[in-house]
């Protein structure tokens, strides 16, 4: 089905900040894609699951070309998809159940209860219900009559995810005094908006010092120094060739992520790899910060496919002359941190280890969409 106007130009504006990369960072980018899908899906004209689950996923395919390294955006519109589904099977079960709550006595089914409905209603087998995601039989859910609520009840539960974007890092830093002690002594790399909040709200209630690895060549680390040392904690800037040297008087370390893959692993800053291989040889607990937005689906059956090259003037500029004629350097932005590298995700939703991350995939993505062909 065909979007309006305003949604089109709204899609294109988002496409193509993607594209120029004016719009980076995970949390910016979920936000971007549910406010424009709050658009998409209340200003255009749909009917039947099928009509608006293909509508949001037209959309995903287009944020999703425009910077596959974005895997927030995946992220955000399989939730949203998952969303749809979920109203439009309770809705259904609802269009199905007896309009007179007449309940079967005696020999009725051994699964309905007292009101007459299976307690898997959201999972029966009535021919509506199996139609209505479109994904069997020939016909479709257009003769099933959804409550007028319907379209308020998918934007409300979207407004949820929004208002739990909003609230990440409060959920997360909350959490700060049962992982952070006193006269400990932490490391981090680069600049993690989630971990800066994380140290910060601990450093209210205890004493500690960071070491934080400059991550070099965009040197990030050194503004995440300014901004904890500006907080009142103990803040060092190490290179990031001291990170193994210094690593055995480390406690712990704390690190922020681009993205949670669904074995566990990481696509986190370069460097994160280094520094947490390092911290499994010294066997210190290595603690990632993290919204659940950021988990993603996907597997890693090519790292590099996550990855992406900046320009390595900043590694080696043209002023080397000769040097730069013989040699080809690369300057990737992102490491793949394997899940054996990592002890514990301190997500919105409390702390799970690397091997619980499956259930909280299947509970917030429907396995349908894990690609967006429509």
């Amino acid at each position: 089905m065909s979007m309006s106007k305003n949604s089109e130009h709204l899609v294109d504006d988002l496409v193509a900040k993607l594209k120029r990369r004016q719009l980076v960072g995970s949390s910016a980018v979920a936000q971007a894609t549910l406010k424009l899908l709050i658009v998409v899906i209340s200003k255009n004209n749909w009917t039947t699951s099928k009509q608006l689950l293909t509508l949001v996923k037209s959309v995903g395919q287009r944020l999703n070309l425009a910077n596959p390294t974005e895997l927030a955006v995946g992220n955000i519109i399989r939730r949203v998809l998952h969303i749809i589904r979920e109203e439009f099977r309770e809705a259904a079960g609802h269009v199905d159940s007896p309009k007179d709550g007449s309940s079967h006595q005696g020999g009725g089914h051994p699964h309905e209860g007292t009101n007459g409905l299976s307690e898997f209603a959201p999972l029966t087998t009535s021919s509506s219900m199996y139609n209505l995601l479109g994904e069997t039989g020939s016909s479709s859910d257009d003769d099933v009559q959804y409550p007028s609520s319907l379209r308020s009840n998918i934007i409300q539960e979207i407004r949820e995810v929004k208002d739990e974007l909003e609230n990440i890092y409060d959920n997360i830093k909350n959490q700060a005094s049962l992982h952070i002690h006193s006269n400990e002594i932490i490391m981090t790399i680069g600049r993690s908006k989630t971990v800066e909040e994380f140290l910060k709200m601990a450093a209210m209630k205890r004493k500690f010092q960071v070491l934080v690895a400059e991550s070099a060549p965009s040197y990030s680390g050194q503004e995440m120094a300014v901004e904890l040392s500006k907080a009142g904690i103990e803040t060092t800037v190490i290179p990031d060739s001291a990170v193994f040297a210094v690593m055995s008087r480390v406690n712990k370390v704390i690190l922020g992520t681009h993205a949670v893959l669904a074995n566990g692993g990481l696509v986190a800053i370069s460097g994160t790899h280094m520094m947490a291989a390092a911290a499994k040889h010294h066997s210190i607990p290595v603690v990632v910060c993290t919204g659940l937005y950021k988990l993603s689906p996907l597997y890693p059956y090519d790292e590099d496919s996550f990855n992406v090259t900046f320009n390595p003037d900043s590694v080696l500029g043209f002023e080397e002359g000769d040097l730069i004629e013989k040699v080809t350097v690369t300057n990737p932005y992102y490491d793949y941190v394997s899940p054996e590298l990592v002890n514990l995700f301190l997500t919105n939703q409390g702390g799970h280890p690397p091997s619980y991350l499956y259930r909280l995939i299947v509970e917030n993505y429907d396995p349908n969409d894990r690609t967006f062909d429509l």
